[in-house]
């Protein structure tokens, strides 16, 4: 049985098929597998289905196989709340796993409180689940706002001071705007511009021109998946001939791919060692898998790949009989965990995961350059 699922039709459906299935492990997703995020989040989910893979076929967890159960939220913030309300209390998953959006995430936290659930590796870097620390939120990603001040200092660095921002109207676009104004007055600099779009229906017809007429150095577009692309076309159709910048959240071979021409040069913010980094043994790991699945490693199937590491290492913990507040426990013991390369820790007072931070650059060639 594949260890992943993917249940994106009605609700009857999944539970037709949760009922057919033999899974002691039972782990649930709501994402957008479907909408605007899409691309990278197909991506990100096939990385982590080649690690839930592999220990499936070396006989599971405790001889339990793991099985996520997805649900399409179609990046709707309202749906990903009725997907994890089936998921906690009708489906009595284990553990939520790698969501995607910060309002998507926000909005469920009442929902993981309610059923002790924990949530393992969302998609997303929002301060907001990392101060105040989150009980049930398990961050593996470092935060959008040291993402953002690592690219401000790298251009002040450069001499670039005419930067500025364009960034989507919610809680993911106001947390990066936080980060990049943080970064703006470490580097005595202040944004040339700022610009909104709204995330539903994202429009830069009169924003990109505004850009444009400002005669930027460079500008940082935060926002996900086909807005950005939209958005990054839109200022290069308006004149911007200036280096263009986004986050990690868009560090995907789909997302280049719909760029086309337009992704040469583009520097994209990671928070996982590069894919062609094999001198780290997670991505080393994750090479061999990829390439007996006969699929190319991208930026964001590492960080799925990371993310199922570190569920399955906290399934582990929890023993043969895992329940949630187990596991709630069994992640609360990692104490300098090797994930490959890369050193993990939680107490009950830390949930923020990893401090990795880097840029790359798309090259010519599609791939991202560190």
């Amino acid at each position: 049985m594949n260890a992943w699922k993917f249940l994106v039709a009605a609700q009857l459906l999944l539970a037709g098929l949760a009922q057919g299935a033999h899974a002691q492990l039972l782990i649930g997703q709501t994402v957008g597998v479907t909408g605007s995020a899409a691309v990278t989040v197909k991506e990100s989910m096939r990385g982590a289905q080649l690690y839930f893979d592999a220990v499936n076929a070396r006989g599971g967890i405790n001889g339990q196989k793991v099985e996520v159960l997805t649900l399409d939220d179609k990046f709707d913030p309202k749906l990903t709340l009725e997907n994890a309300r089936t998921l906690v209390k009708d489906k009595n998953v284990l553990a939520l796993f790698m969501t995607r959006g910060t309002p998507h995430t926000v909005g469920i936290l009442p929902v993981l409180e309610e059923g002790g659930v924990p949530l393992v590796g969302p998609s997303t870097g929002a301060m907001v689940l990392h101060q105040p620390v989150r009980k049930y939120v398990f961050n593996v990603r470092a935060p959008y706002q040291r993402e953002v001040r690592k690219a401000i200092t790298h251009l002040a660095t450069l001499g670039v001071t005419r930067i500025g921002v364009v960034h989507v109207d919610d809680t993911f676009g106001a947390d990066a705007l936080a980060g990049a104004l943080a970064g703006f007055q470490e580097n005595k600099l202040e944004a040339l511009f700022i610009e909104k779009f709204d995330r539903a229906k994202p429009d830069f017809s009169a924003t990109a021109p505004r850009a444009a007429a400002a005669n930027p150095q460079a500008v940082l577009v935060i926002g996900t998946g086909s807005a950005v692309v939209d958005g990054i076309k839109a200022l290069r159709a308006a004149g911007v001939t200036g280096q263009l910048l986004t986050l990690s959240n868009n560090a995907s071979g789909g997302f280049v791919k719909a760029l086309g021409e337009h992704s040469r040069g583009v520097v994209v913010t990671q928070v996982f060692p590069s894919e062609r980094a094999v001198t780290y043994p997670l991505v080393r790991e994750a090479t061999t898998l990829a390439q007996d699945a006969k699929t190319a490693l991208t930026p964001a199937m590492v960080e799925g790949f990371t993310n199922a590491k570190v569920l399955v290492e906290a399934l582990r913990r929890a023993g043969p009989s895992p329940t949630r507040a187990r596991l709630l426990e069994a992640l609360e013991s990692f104490k300098k965990f090797d994930l490959g390369g890369l050193s993990l820790s939680y107490t009950p007072d830390d949930h923020s995961g990893l401090e990795f931070t880097d840029l790359s650059i798309i090259g010519p060639d599609g791939f991202f350059r560190r």
